[in-house]
Formats: C-alpha cells, structure tokens, sequence
C-alpha cells in the first residue's frame, strides 16, 4: 500500500528582531513575576543588623523596575515591528476575526487543547507562522501588557521623580484608590503566568505532532514548512498586498 508523503522545506519565519524581542521579553517577564510575589508578600528575615544595613527588599524593587522598563522598551520595539517587519511578524496577523480565522480557533481549542481525535493528517495544512489561537492570545496579552504597564507605573508614581510614571497619576483615581491598583495589578499577573503556561505546552504539543522544528524557530528563525503550503501563503499575501494597492489607489482617486 502506497503512503502519501509530503515535501517540505526548511522556510525563514522569524526575524532576528522578533526573536530577540521574545527572549528578552520571556526574561524581563519572569524577573517581574518572581520579584512582584516578593514585593507582595516579602518574606520576614530576622536578622541583627540595623534596618539601615538590610535594603534587600530594596534591592529586589530596583530589580522590578529595571526590569519594568526594559518589558516597555521591548513592547514598544514590537510594535514598531509589526509595521516593519516581515508578513509573519506584521500587525495584521493579530487581528484574526474573520470566518475563516474563527474556524482555526476553533480548530486549535478541539485538537490541541482539548486533544480529540482528528480525521486524517492535517500536518500539510497547518499555518506558517502565527495560529488563530495564538494570533488572537497575543493581541489579548498586548491588552494586558498595557493593563500591567499603567497599574505597575501608577503603584510607583509616588516615590518616581522620572516623567513617565507620572504619566500614569490618574490610574488610582479611575480604578479607586490604590488597593484596587494593586488587586488589578495582581490578576494581571496570573494572566501572564497561564499565558506562559498554554504557550509552552502548544510548543512543545506541536513539535511533537508535527515534527516542523518548532521549540528551536524561535532560536534559529527556521521551521520546516509543507512546500505546497509556502506557495499558498505567499499566493495569499501577494492578492492581500494587490487588494491593499487598488483600495489604495482609489482612496487617493477620491
């Protein structure tokens, strides 16, 4: 009996930048998140020097706060990005909300997630770059960030001499005083660490079952791709770019 195969080859999806922008990322949001639990429960060491020898706690805040700036400056750099970079780091693939993007959700939420059972191989079809599922998390999470940058800026406004988190004075006012900054401030957190969790398991889930090289794209940039599926993708981004030029051409017209 003959057994269908398919040719794949080795595609350049992330861009240098993106991958730097996602490990210093990943590494700025877990310093945040380890030294944010110790800020918001710090741990009572007995010791006999005086308080003025012991500014550990101190020390862990200077921590957070670098580290609250550098996930800034890495979030600013990716939106900058999204207009710069390639069609799979592009901001228009964060916005999936159309039939057929719905229908991938759903497609992802069935067979990924909740691991029922698939009729025939869908290897060959699966997407170049970003899923639905993660696509529409991401956007999520860029929400979030946002939510996390204005409490945790609001938290620090009053002990900052610097402009920018002053910027955020009017944050406890809107939410009612600085309790409620910081309950926010605190289940933002948690979105980020399931968010951590789900991404890494769809990782290494998908390298497993499809075998495209998808924990080490974002050191080397590769993934092997379904050739059939690359000419696809780029048949599609070139009838997106011809549709954006007419709409283009007559909205100048006009």
């Amino acid at each position: 009996m003959s057994v269908e195969t398919s040719v794949y080859k080795r595609a350049y999806i992330w861009e240098l930048p993106v991958r730097i922008f996602h490990w210093v990322n990943a590494f700025s949001i877990t310093i945040l998140v380890v030294t944010g639990f110790i800020i918001a429960n710090p741990p009572g060491i007995i010791s006999n020097k005086e308080a003025s020898g012991q500014f550990w706690l101190g020390y862990i805040r200077e921590i957070h706060f670098i580290s609250a700036y550098l996930f800034v400056s890495v979030l600013i750099l990716r939106v900058y990005f999204a207009f710069k970079g390639n069609k799979y780091a592009n901001w228009r693939v964060f916005f999936p909300f159309k039939k057929e993007g719905f229908a991938r959700m759903w497609h992802v939420i069935k067979y990924d997630i909740l691991l029922q059972n698939e009729k025939g191989n869908i290897a060959p079809n699966a997407v170049v770059g970003h899923n639905s599922v993660a696509a529409a998390s991401y956007f999520l999470m860029f929400l979030m960030a946002l939510v996390m940058i204005a409490t945790g800026f609001a938290l620090y406004e009053p002990a900052a001499t610097w402009f920018l988190p002053k910027m955020f004075a009017w944050v406890p006012n809107v939410l009612g005083g600085d309790f409620n900054v910081r309950l926010v401030h605190h289940f933002t957190t948690w979105t980020f660490i399931l968010f951590a969790i789900v991404h890494i398991y769809l990782v290494f889930f998908h390298d497993w079952l499809e075998g495209r090289g998808e924990t080490s794209a974002m050191i080397s940039g590769y993934k092997f791709v379904n050739a059939e599926r690359v000419k696809k993708e780029e048949l599609n981004h070139k009838e997106e770019a011809q549709k954006r030029e007419v709409n283009q051409e007559e909205a100048e017209n006009l």
